[in-house]
């Protein structure tokens, strides 16, 4: 696998320590209120779990499932929900949990989405952020790295379904990806 990565981006250490920041900040913003984390699978299911750990206020925990890439690089921009919601959401504070925020796409389908079933609030926190290539504005709530737009796998984000298991954000080689 390691012959795959151009280069480290972020390290494993660098991430723990904003999770920690992330986890305390929610926890400061959600005091005292009825908060739903909504992980996005596959991707974020690491960078969620991490993030729910370092949470220190009750809340709940829910996964949802959003095909947007299939096997390609880039989203296609159609969304299908593969894995919907247990809990209800009226009059609850949502948190959505994304592994990065690119385009915007499918953050703006899961606000609209999910803010149909009426929350009292619907915040995001994505583990990494690619504003340049941004096709719809969308706001990231929390936000644990701003990234150039690079090819990244590792804790979570995947091409092909490989590289999920890596620790640290890692550059994909352009060979690598330029291949599918």
């Amino acid at each position: 696998m390691q012959q795959d990565i151009e280069r480290v981006l972020i390290t494993e250490a660098e991430i723990k320590a904003k999770v920690a920041e992330l986890g305390a900040q929610i926890s400061r913003d959600f005091a005292g209120k009825d908060l739903v984390v909504v992980g996005i699978l596959k991707g974020a299911a690491l960078f969620c779990s991490d993030l729910f750990r370092a949470i220190t206020i009750p809340a709940e925990l829910d996964f949802m499932r959003i095909s947007s890439y299939g096997a390609a690089t880039k989203s296609t921009g159609v969304h299908r929900v593969l894995l919907d919601l247990d809990y209800t959401l009226e009059g609850r504070h949502v948190l959505i949990v994304e592994d990065i925020v690119d385009t915007g796409l499918t953050i703006k389908f899961l606000k609209e989405y999910l803010s149909q079933r009426g929350p009292a609030s619907l915040k995001v926190a994505a583990l990494l952020d690619k504003p340049s290539r941004r096709k719809v504005p969308v706001t990231v709530d929390y936000c644990g790295f701003e990234v150039p737009d690079f090819f990244v796998v590792g804790n979570g984000l995947d091409f092909g379904e490989k590289y999920r298991n890596l620790r640290d954000i890692c550059i994909l080689k352009p060979e690598i990806y330029g291949r599918a």
